[in-house]
């Protein structure tokens, strides 16, 4: 993905990765789009960014995704980026019986997939266009306290994989952010403040970086991440998973 001269779509922008992100790229010159729920945060979010742009975009439902895509195309007809960084993640006891699984896809797997499809079409009548799909540490190694965030991170590194050998012959990339544990609030105030998790700053310094160094790469992956996306490869998983799950169970327990 060339970090300079997009018109980019970012999803979930009213805050955390996405925010930030909107920041970094509108930096370097790029038009940006940030989309969300909530229009008063967008808002926000653009009167503190002279330039940034903001559509109300509900990427669970397909009545909006529609919308949207067609009024973009229209405002924005040099788009040629997409940011998939709308997310929920939430605490599940599966022994109740309780899940948030049907908000969860909806949010984090479908919603990026069907708004791809709308996309898609105009993307390929661009010189270059890029898909950033956002996937997770998580999608490698489950934390089992939150199940159905782990498997929609899962199917999303699945579905990137799938999308970019499907348009390997095309001038769009398919790049794949995989966060580790981020100072954000998408699990509330207490991931924002951990200090455990990644400074947010830090972390986006070090994906831009990995974006102008490695324009074609196909994974982005921060250091912090690596121990999680290669656990399996590097022999010992089932240790490895059973260790983070029981230190991360401790510290939830603990607070």
């Amino acid at each position: 993905m060339q970090t300079t001269g997009n018109t980019i779509l970012i999803t979930g922008g009213g805050s955390g990765i996405g925010r930030a992100l909107a920041e970094a790229f509108l930096a370097r010159g790029n038009e940006v789009i940030i989309a969300g729920r909530r229009e008063s945060l967008l808002e926000q979010v653009a009167q503190a960014n002279p330039g940034l742009h903001y559509t109300v975009l509900d990427t669970s439902d397909a009545q909006d995704r529609q919308r949207v895509v067609e009024q973009l195309i229209e405002r924005h007809p040099d788009l040629n980026t997409v940011i998939h960084s709308a997310g929920i993640m939430r605490g599940e006891s599966l022994r109740a019986g309780s899940t948030e699984l049907e908000a969860t896809v909806a949010t984090n797997l479908l919603g990026p997939i069907h708004l791809d499809g709308l996309l898609l079409p105009h993307f390929l009548t661009r010189p270059h266009a890029a898909i950033v799909t956002v996937s997770s540490g998580l999608a490698f190694v489950p934390l089992a306290l939150n199940p159905s965030y782990c498997a929609t991170k899962a199917a999303v590194h699945s579905y990137s994989q799938s999308l970019r050998y499907q348009l390997k012959d095309t001038a769009v990339k398919v790049h794949e952010l995989v966060p580790p544990y981020v100072q954000t609030e998408l699990m509330g105030q207490r991931q924002a403040n951990d200090p455990h998790a990644m400074p947010l700053a830090e972390f986006i310094d070090e994906v831009m970086a990995i974006f102008e160094r490695s324009p074609d790469a196909e994974e982005i992956l921060v250091e912090r991440v690596k121990p999680l996306r290669f656990a399996e490869a590097n022999g010992g998983y089932g240790q490895f998973f059973t260790n983070f799950n029981d230190q991360m169970a401790a510290a939830r327990a603990g607070e």
